[in-house]
Formats: C-alpha cells, structure tokens, sequence
C-alpha cells in the first residue's frame, strides 16, 4: 500500500537527521526496515532519504543519544490535506477489501 497513492515522495521532506554531534555510531540506526541508513567511513549516514516512510520515526525514538530527528510532522499533514491524500488512502485501501 503506497502511503501517497500516486503523489511523488520527493516532494515530502521526511526523513531522519543525524546530528554528528550526539551520534556514538553504534549502529542501531542501520535496523532501520527501509535500509534508509548506511555505514561510510565508520559512521551512519542517511543514505536512502526518500526511502524512510513517511510518518516512521522509529529510529529517533529507539537512539540512545536523541542524536535523530526529523522535520515537523504538521508540514506533511498540510500536504496530505491539501492533495486529498487522506481520502485517496482510505479509498485505496477499500478497493484492497482492507477496510
């Protein structure tokens, strides 16, 4: 299920922030489903951005150093709102007999 029904990922600014500073490299990141994150030069970096979904902040939330985080969710919301995304997902997912 897409969660953008057509609308182009790109366009949507989600996705993990590192900030160097705080960041012990240990690697948790890299558990990220969507392989987001890659190790170069013994570091995570945000290797896949457009990859991440859109709404996930599980890797921010399971870092033992806060050191990510994302942009604001409202942004997005103001998006799905203005393309009728919202509406385009529950009909998608109606079709699928998922709901």
């Amino acid at each position: 299920m897409p969660w953008l029904v057509g609308f182009p990922r790109e366009k949507i600014q989600w996705h993990p922030i590192i900030d160097e500073g705080k960041c012990n490299a240990c690697g948790i990141c890299l558990n990220c489903g969507m392989k987001v994150f890659q190790w170069i030069d013994g570091r995570p970096k945000v290797a896949k951005p457009n990859d991440c979904v859109i709404g996930c902040t599980t890797c921010a939330n399971l870092c033992p150093q806060w050191a990510i985080s994302f942009p604001k969710i409202d942004e997005v919301r103001r998006i799905y709102r203005e393309q009728g995304i919202w509406e385009q997902l529950t009909r998608a997912l109606k079709e699928e007999g998922k709901i």
